[in-house]
């Protein structure tokens, strides 16, 4: 994810990471692969998920970034707006989806009152997943936001170990998450000094007059 969101920067906003930048990434992506990668096995099926899964949601924080920027929506507005359809499109997919995959309709599962609870804090969840997401996309960018969620990573692996057994535990596994936070401090310094991480496009920002009308200028962002 971070090397497409990456690229993603580069080609669309033109975006210039400096040296100390790149290579405090290349740490992270070196830490979080010691501490996790334990296996690694290819085949046709896997590969086809995996690409589709990272471009489309790579392109979907890179979307979400850019209509706060351009709309300077907040994110509570932004969310307001992406979830109705968002609903209405998994609600019209996803069972037949969900046929395809499994082969069980969701309409002949038996809903008992402890699934639906289940299901509502689910619900709860997410929205709350969404938002955070928001707010981070449109605060900081979705490079810094998949940075960030490597840090859920290492805290996952470290609560699971703390709560579950030292079982998976070892001396790599652990100089694996040192290194992921390591890497995740020096990036948080690096991108925020001058020229650590520039936006070099200018893209049109709405502003709304006071009379009513609306105009359009142009923003740049660094």
């Amino acid at each position: 994810m971070i090397p497409a969101s990456c690229l993603l920067e580069v080609v669309f906003d033109r975006v210039h990471y400096s040296r100390d930048t790149k290579l405090s990434i290349m740490v992270v992506l070196v830490g979080v692969a010691v501490c996790t990668v334990t296996d690694v096995s290819v085949n046709a099926k896997g590969m086809l998920a995996a690409v589709i899964a990272v471009w489309s949601t790579a392109f979907q924080q890179y979307y979400v970034h850019y209509l706060q920027r351009k709309y300077s929506l907040n994110s509570f507005n932004l969310l307001g707006h992406t979830a109705p359809a968002q609903a209405g499109s998994l609600l019209l997919v996803g069972p037949f989806v969900d046929y395809l995959l499994t082969g069980k309709r969701v309409d002949h599962f038996n809903f008992t009152s402890l699934s639906l609870l289940f299901v509502v804090l689910s619900c709860i969840i997410a929205i709350g997943v969404n938002l955070s997401q928001f707010i981070c996309i449109g605060r900081f960018s979705a490079v810094s936001f998949q940075v960030l969620g490597h840090m859920k990573t290492v805290l996952v692996l470290f609560l699971g170990f703390l709560f579950f057994g030292k079982e998976g535990l070892n001396l790599h596994v652990v100089l694996g998450m040192i290194l992921a936070v390591l890497g995740m401090m020096w990036y948080g310094n690096a991108s925020a000094k001058p020229g650590g991480k520039e936006r070099r496009s200018v893209l049109p920002v709405r502003s709304e007059r006071h009379n009513g009308g609306s105009e359009d200028k142009d923003g740049g962002e660094k």
